[in-house]
């Protein structure tokens, strides 16, 4: 199979975006710029990933990609052009097939760009996304309008920049040390290699001056998803409650609280979802207050922070997991409870039962066990 590296290029100092640090270390959306774009390439199965870095800057590029597996640092040129050519360089004794060459001041990197550009390495020995001029051009001099530029077959270029590995290279090695190049296209076109355009995204815009780094894009917020599980004992003398609803059995469930197994598991799915850590965290075995409670009030604190955290409970999904009682004639009252703890439509809320096949400790009646599902979605 074919190997592919990558050259993100993070040499330059970034003067035109402010700030006390050249811009491609610069934070955006929580994380030095130059991350976001190593991310998407090393998700995108891209190794290594050498990194053109301005000397003095060694310590802050190491801090801004600490943890990354692959990437490889290597001081940047007086130019663009001469710190690809370094990392170019940098990869000869373990030469990949291809490279990608990217700008790290784009931060968002779609894993369809990457791929067509792959893609296009099938038959040209070079491609580069692009996206064609939607608005009108003119020339113009000292502030005036002059003639009108036809925008047909005019394209705006974009990176990343996909290249045969020692086609590139040559170009590289090859050029003729004129007037400096602005992309590795140009290169490429100097030493007469065919370079394929492929479709490039919007989200692919460069980040270039100060105000760009507060008003980029953020990405749409995601849906998050959150499961649990839980299983009590099953013991006499007492009452059986699930999913709010108490079950006359000859046998309850044995716990701290009223050991409503289901609900238990839902609060614990519902934490997952924010991250907020488990139901023992929030209500401890161990503190008597909680001794028989009602495990609504649990469920009800857990629906508390699903909002607090900037979410709404999208649906929720119990699965029951028992021998006996036979579940399916309580399904109904079971939603209805949750809906109305959860302040959910009950269409929002599902309760299911199943059976081990009378395996295990559910099987031999020995206990109820239950695994819960929740979605929740930012407001």
């Amino acid at each position: 199979m074919s190997r592919t590296a990558a050259v993100v290029v993070a040499a330059g100092k970034g003067l035109r975006a402010g700030g006390s640090v050249p811009k491609q270390f610069a934070l955006w959306q929580g994380q030095p710029l130059v991350r976001h774009s190593v991310e998407s390439l090393i998700s995108a199965g891209i190794a290594p990933v050498m990194v053109a870095i301005p000397r003095g800057w060694e310590e802050v590029a190491a801090a801004a990609l600490q943890g990354l597996p692959d990437v490889v640092f290597v001081h940047g040129g007086e130019t663009r052009r001469e710190s690809v050519a370094c990392a170019l360089e940098a990869l000869a004794d373990d030469a990949p097939d291809h490279v990608l060459i990217h700008d790290a001041a784009r931060p968002v990197l779609p894993r369809a760009v990457i791929d067509r550009l792959l893609a296009a390495l099938a038959s040209a020995p070079g491609a580069i996304p692009a996206l064609p001029v939607v608005d009108s051009v003119v020339r113009g001099a000292d502030g005036q309008r002059e003639t009108a530029v036809a925008r047909e077959g005019l394209f705006r270029v974009q990176t990343p920049q996909a290249f045969h590995y020692p086609a590139i290279l040559a170009a590289h090695r090859g050029w003729n040390g004129g007037a400096e190049a602005g992309d590795d296209a140009q290169v490429a076109d100097a030493a007469g290699l065919a370079v394929a355009l492929v479709a490039g995204d919007e989200a692919l815009r460069k980040v270039t001056f100060a105000s760009d780094l507060e008003t980029a894009p953020m990405p749409a917020p995601l849906p998050r998803t959150g499961m649990g599980f839980d299983v009590h004992r099953l013991v006499t003398g007492q009452d059986l409650w699930l999913c709010g609803v108490k079950i006359d059995h000859a046998k309850g469930l044995s716990g701290h609280s009223d050991a409503d197994v289901a609900i238990h598991a839902l609060v614990d799915a519902l934490l997952g979802a924010i991250a907020a850590g488990d139901i023992g965290d929030h209500f401890p075995p161990s503190d008597a207050q909680w001794k028989g409670a009602s495990s609504d009030r649990f469920l009800a604190h857990a629906a508390a922070l699903v909002a607090q955290s900037g979410h709404a409970i999208a649906n929720v999904d119990v699965t029951i997991i028992c021998e006996a009682p036979k579940i399916g004639p309580h399904k109904a009252a079971m939603r209805a409870r949750l809906a109305a703890i959860l302040g959910l439509p009950i269409d929002r809320v599902s309760v299911k039962a199943t059976t081990t096949e009378r395996l295990g400790t559910t099987g031999r009646g020995e206990g109820i066990a239950a695994q819960a599902v929740a979605t929740v979605v930012p407001q």
